[in-house]
């Protein structure tokens, strides 16, 4: 599985975001896929994730804040992010889990939240 993350930048807080990763390669073997954010200095940290039939799954931090959705004709998943703060500040990483527990990581795509 590869994945191409996408849609990073610079915003000031209170602003809105979305990235997007594509993902190629054994899709029929993905369960999960995610996102996880490593600020610097910090460990890295789930997002959101969302399962292959839709729950979404999100840290305390992003609830009511950030949205995951998925495309699986498109073989991509999303997220929305709203009302941004500069601790969303990271490195947002896509990631894939297959059924089997399997994970894949995209390169990863930098937001940064200005104050």
């Amino acid at each position: 599985v590869q994945l191409q993350a996408s849609g990073g930048g610079l915003v000031q807080a209170g602003g809105s975001l979305r990235l997007s990763c594509l993902a190629s390669g054994s899709i029929f073997s993905i369960n999960v896929m995610g996102w996880y954010r490593q600020a610097p200095g910090k460990q890295r940290e789930l997002v959101a994730d969302i399962s292959n039939s839709g729950v979404p799954n999100y840290a305390d931090s992003v609830k009511g804040r950030f949205t995951i959705s998925r495309d699986n004709a498109k073989n991509t998943v999303y997220l929305e992010m709203s009302s941004l703060k500069p601790e969303d500040t990271g490195v947002y990483y896509c990631v894939s889990v297959s059924s089997s527990g399997f994970q894949h990581w995209g390169q990863g795509t930098q937001v940064t939240v200005s104050s």
